[in-house]
């Protein structure tokens, strides 16, 4: 017994120091960001770091709705997600490949035949990386497909959304160029829901979203009620106004590529997920973490399937997706190998997020002071 307590007394010490030191370094995170916001002069953000592989911390800054006097609660404010739904569509596809009813390397038409056929395969893995051919919104002419429709809200059906762009011409080959485009992951959404034999929004929310107890992740679909939905501010940090409710963009139709929302505690707790690997398979992370370089690299970004990868000098990874869309920014970055990470979302939309969230992970990088 005495023994027991002997150790006891050792560790508690340790401990303590340890806590110390990760509040040290969430002190600064939380110094950092104050002064960056400030600077950036943003009229709302949250900000949520991951340490340790779990929620440790979280603040609000300005406000969710200025006129209003609500201000950002990041466990609270509902912020749109932008592109950070394209790793979440990335997700979706590699759970599925691990069920064996997905083919990356099939052609994206034996899923979906609505999808017009251009005279070459396009395959899902070439839609991850972002070497489909597919148009994002001003590399090319963007066609919609002119019907009527009976439903008043006909794109929450991924298939259907193709009319947005699926008569436009590709780009350039499958495979030959990256061209980053929200369009090709519109396309992979389709893929997925065929493929799952599921509505897309149903297999995200079941084998991503309530995993990982996300609960205030869903569609931002215009025509609903959200509770806590952030106002949006256009313009510049010298000279900007709040959007108007009416001209918000329906993201509806992009929900695979730019559609979802969620609180930026809920967006962390997407990151834990991938973290942990509670979404996918170590064979699948390293494959939605591997960048393949197109037959001509040039102007190739360093994107993987679904993520943005920056190669470390220490070599590690860090990787994460950044999200621009009107009434939000919003970045995530992780460090896998350290367990950490950082969310920030901003109803801002002059807001430079993503440099912000390598900064602050960087703080959290940091050894503790001697």
């Amino acid at each position: 017994m005495r023994r027991s307590f002997a150790l006891l007394f050792l560790l508690v010490p340790a401990v303590a120091s340890a806590q110390a030191a990760i509040d040290a370094r969430l002190a600064k995170v939380d110094s950092v960001a104050t002064a960056e916001i400030a600077k950036q002069r943003l009229v709302g953000a949250a900000v949520v770091a991951i340490d340790g592989g779990q929620v440790a911390w979280s603040k609000g800054y300005g406000f969710a709705d200025r006129e209003a006097g609500v201000a950002v609660d990041p466990a609270v404010t509902q912020f749109r997600w932008a592109s950070i739904s394209k790793p979440v569509t990335a997700v979706a596809a590699f759970q599925l490949v691990e069920k064996g009813l997905l083919d990356l390397d099939a052609e994206v038409r034996s899923y979906v035949p609505e999808f017009p056929d251009k005279g070459v395969v396009i395959t899902p893995r070439q839609l991850l990386r972002h070497q489909g051919g597919i148009v994002h919104y001003a590399n090319g002419p963007v066609v919609k497909t002119e019907r009527s429709y009976a439903d008043p809200h006909p794109f929450a059906d991924v298939i259907v959304a193709l009319d947005h762009f699926k008569d436009s011409p590709l780009v350039n080959r499958p495979g030959e160029r990256y061209a980053y485009s929200t369009h090709g992951f519109v396309l992979l959404s389709a893929v997925v829901e065929r493929a799952g034999k599921q509505r897309y929004a149903d297999q995200v929310r079941e084998r991503i979203a309530e995993p990982l107890g996300m609960a205030s992740f869903r569609p931002d679909y215009q025509w609903e009620e959200i509770p806590n939905r952030a106002a949006g501010y256009m313009g510049k940090a010298d000279a900007h106004e709040r959007r108007p409710d009416d001209q918000v963009q329906d993201v509806s139709w992009k929900l695979g590529g730019g559609g979802f929302t969620s609180t930026a505690v809920d967006l962390a707790r997407f990151g834990v997920g991938l973290i942990d690997r509670k979404l996918v398979s170590e064979a699948s992370e390293r494959a939605m973490w591997t960048v393949v370089k197109p037959a001509d690299p040039a102007g190739a970004k360093p994107y993987a399937s679904g993520f943005f990868v920056i190669d470390r000098p220490d070599g590690t990874k860090w990787v994460g997706h950044d999200g621009s869309q009107q009434k939000a920014r919003t970045a995530l970055i992780l460090d896998p190998a350290g367990r950490r990470g950082i969310a920030v979302m901003s109803n801002s939309e002059w807001a430079d997020v993503m440099t912000l969230a390598m900064r602050l992970l960087g703080e959290l990088d940091q050894p503790p002071a001697a």
